[in-house]
């Protein structure tokens, strides 16, 4: 039977996990380098391995409210078709194989804005949200002029983006 193997995290009160082979690394978050004038949900950019990565605090995408920021918080740095971003969560909770029979469909019509929701995995008393980093980071309003806006203010600051 097939597997799939995903990083389970929480965002509000709800668990969602990220299929592990978009997911670069786990990070904590530290050094947060502030941008002006990018969306809400983007708080700055992080420097890893070389690579200025976007960081977007998913709850703000989600629910409209920030993250706190205490030692329960992570970043997932995921790779995407489009570019890398840092995702700050709370709670990068664990590594789970997903049997594939255990993956139910979802689908809400045809609201597009919950298009990166592909699947939910039923596992005993828990219902986790697949979130596909591609359909995710290429729905945010505004991810293009994200790319740029930080191509431009990382080079006005003599930086290499």
């Amino acid at each position: 039977m097939d597997m799939l193997k995903a990083v389970v995290f929480r965002a509000g009160y709800e668990e969602y996990a990220l299929p592990i082979g978009h997911v670069m690394s786990i990070e904590k978050p530290e050094h947060i380098n502030f941008i002006p004038n990018m969306p809400s949900y983007m708080k700055g950019v992080v420097n890893v391995r070389g690579e200025f990565i976007p960081v977007l605090d998913i709850k703000q995408i989600f629910y409209h409210e920030d993250t706190a920021i205490d030692e329960q918080v992570k970043l997932i740095v995921v790779q995407a078709e489009e570019m890398s971003a840092a995702i700050i969560v709370k709670e990068a909770r664990e590594i789970i194989n997903i049997q594939e029979n255990a993956l139910k469909q979802f689908t809400i019509g045809a609201f597009q804005a919950t298009k990166y929701f592909t699947n939910v995995a039923s596992l005993d008393d828990r219902l986790i949200l697949m979130i596909d980093p591609d359909l995710f980071l290429s729905s945010l309003e505004g991810i293009a002029l994200v790319k740029e806006g930080m191509r431009k203010e990382l080079s006005h600051k003599g930086l290499n983006p």
